[in-house]
């Protein structure tokens, strides 16, 4: 591809739609990953109830239930895809803010329902975003549109998890809220003034509703047999458990070691961006050679070693004080963490994308990544009762034992030398490449 047709397939309007779906989809995901945590720390809550607190989590991996509802039943005004967009948008910048203007000691379970609201009609927007960036994008355009969106995503990530942080050293976090807040409006500048609603067939009212669950997941049954399926579905539980579960109080965990506000948006979120975006890019080119399999092997092992590196920063106990040698030990740990995500994600998302028949892709896929999300989302609220029965130190044992059921699942579900129907090992990898480097699965 030459430089000229590389320039004028990127500085397009398509292109600069999925920078703003990108965007938009991330800040709302990092507000409730990144800054809650801080500011609930800052009011005084205890760690237990912080863990508890990430059960808000659970609409992302929930949000297959309510996928089909958004595309039988929607408002007019704008459309299928931009009415709803709309709705979640407005209601997310308003959720936002509102949040703020609650005491979380004296008035957590309200918190705790707006932190829910907020997740949910976060998880809603990211279903219609990934339909409509389907819709709008064709099939060549699908790798370079799903780029720029998941990068954009994570770019999304330095607002709440930095500039926020750094901001709430200033201002009080009433204001602080109310500015993250209204970032959501790049999102509702792109609904109202650069999508178009797009035009595709409608879903088919007149079917049994239960038939859209239903088909995709006989045929997966079918498919594979009940035994593998089990199989399968039990190893999504597992695979990034143990590594999601050790993450679930990163910022929490960073904040108990001495760390201020600053070193977290400074060190922390620079870090974790480029060395995921990198890591993911550089797990797919690695990919093409080891084999989907083999890579999941690969960067199994290497997700254990970066649990590992928190492990390794708790034994120092609280930093009384903070010089260029702690900055070091956390961004090291950081980066390592997070080179473990982008690789992992990268073998991950091949895999479970290999898995699905082309008929359902869509839905097997948005079911596959939910299942695989909801095990950390759903018991990470457990995570800080453990780390105050047992310390940062033992929490980060238990999450990396957490990690080698996933590992063991690997000798049935992805051996290392499988072969295809040919008798040589299986190279299908190849055309899971682009899915890979878009960046189809998220930490949420």
């Amino acid at each position: 591809m030459s430089e000229q047709s590389l320039s004028s397939q990127i500085f397009t309007r398509k292109m600069l739609i999925c920078i703003f779906t990108g965007f938009s989809s991330g800040l709302p995901l990092f507000v409730l990953l990144q800054m809650l945590p801080v500011w609930l720390t800052d009011k005084g809550l205890s760690v237990e109830l912080i863990g508890a607190l990430t059960g808000v989590m659970v609409p992302y991996g929930l949000k297959f239930l309510w996928a089909p509802l958004l595309d039988r039943y929607f408002p007019h005004f704008l459309g299928r895809r931009r009415s709803w967009l709309l709705i979640s948008q407005v209601v997310l910048l308003i959720s936002l803010y509102a949040i703020s203007q609650f005491d979380p000691v004296a008035e957590l379970s309200t918190v705790a329902k707006i932190a829910t609201f907020i997740a949910f009609f976060s998880a809603t927007q990211d279903i219609v975003l990934d339909a409509y960036r389907r819709e709008i994008l064709t099939d060549n355009e699908l790798g370079l549109g799903n780029t720029i969106h998941i990068n954009a995503y994570r770019v999304a990530g330095l607002i709440p998890g930095g500039l926020s942080l750094y901001l709430a050293t200033i201002y009080p976090w009433e204001t602080v809220f109310l500015l993250t807040a209204l970032c959501m409006l790049a999102g509702i500048f792109m609904t109202l003034f650069l999508a178009k609603e797009p035009q595709i067939a409608q879903v088919d009212r007149d079917q049994p509703f239960y038939m859209v669950f239903w088909i995709p997941l006989k045929e997966f049954f079918q498919r594979k047999g009940v035994a593998q399926a089990i199989g399968f579905l039990l190893f999504l539980f597992l695979y990034k458990f143990g590594d999601s579960f050790a993450t679930t109080l990163q910022t929490k965990f960073v904040y108990d070691m001495g760390f201020e506000k600053e070193h977290i948006a400074l060190v922390v979120k620079s870090t974790s961006l480029w060395a995921s975006i990198s890591a993911g890019l550089v797990g797919g080119v690695i990919m093409l050679r080891l084999g989907i399999n083999r890579a999941l092997w690969v960067f199994g092992f290497i997700q254990l070693i970066t649990i590992g590196g928190f492990i390794w920063l708790a034994a120092f106990g609280h930093f009384d004080q903070i010089g260029a040698a702690e900055l070091w030990k956390l961004g090291f740990v950081i980066a390592g963490e997070y080179i473990g995500v982008g690789l992992g994600t990268a073998a991950f998302v091949a895999f479970m994308a290999r898995e699905t028949n082309p008929l359902y892709t869509a839905t097997q896929l948005a079911l596959f990544t939910s299942l695989s999300a909801l095990p950390s989302k759903g018991l990470g609220m457990l995570s800080g009762y453990l780390v105050k029965a047992v310390g940062y130190y033992h929490f980060f044992w238990i999450c990396l034992f957490l990690a080698i059921p996933g590992m063991i699942c690997l000798f049935w579900v992805a051996p290392w030398n499988e072969k295809g129907n040919d008798g040589k090992t299986d190279y299908r990898h190849r055309e899971f490449f682009y899915t890979i480097c878009n960046g189809a699965y998220s930490p949420a």
